[in-house]
């Protein structure tokens, strides 16, 4: 029996393994689980990925996109003069309150990191190019701290299940950024 050409099956089985992720957590992944999620034979999801960390790297880069688009893509951020603390706690706020379960989902695939190595440089990317287009309104290290801020900021709003408090978040991001 011939092979049925599948272009985006390795796609399906990251969304799978993301969709395992946010119903399961990251103890429920396996390949089997996103075998069975996806809907396609066990060996689909181990011929793409030859182990559970190689499957969670793609997953968490896919993941990681949406906060950092965001950010990317802030025609705000772009303009002179903007007001960065403001236009940051703005996206922060749109972002936890879009998909709270993507965020959660999102962070936990980036607390991972934690636990399987394989997965830090995918962290420090995120990390990393977040950093890079806010070094833009400011120097490398307090652009670094602007991420790990509102890295700490999304944090406490989804361990806490607390409202996120824009004017809080403004208010913190602004005073690393004055000079």
């Amino acid at each position: 029996m011939a092979r049925r050409y599948d272009p985006d099956r390795r796609r399906r089985i990251i969304d799978a393994a993301i969709r395992v992720v946010g119903g399961r957590g990251i103890a429920g992944l396996s390949h089997r689980s996103v075998a069975a999620e996806a809907d396609v034979p066990l060996g689909s999801t181990t011929y793409h990925f030859k182990t559970l960390d190689e499957l969670m790297v793609a997953a968490l880069r896919q993941a990681n996109e949406g906060f950092a688009s965001a950010i990317r893509e802030s025609g705000a951020l772009a303009e002179p003069g903007v007001d960065v603390a403001a236009e940051l706690a703005r996206l922060m706020g749109e972002w936890i309150a879009g998909d709270r379960a993507r965020v959660e989902l999102e962070y936990e695939l980036y607390l991972a990191a934690l636990r399987r190595p394989a997965l830090r440089p995918v962290a420090a990317e995120w990390t990393e190019g977040v950093a890079e287009v806010l070094a833009r309104h400011t120097d490398p290290v307090t652009a670094r701290g602007l991420v790990a801020l509102m890295d700490g900021i999304c944090l406490q709003a989804l361990l806490t299940g607390g409202a996120y408090d824009q004017g809080y978040a403004r208010e913190l991001l602004g005073r690393l950024l004055r000079p």
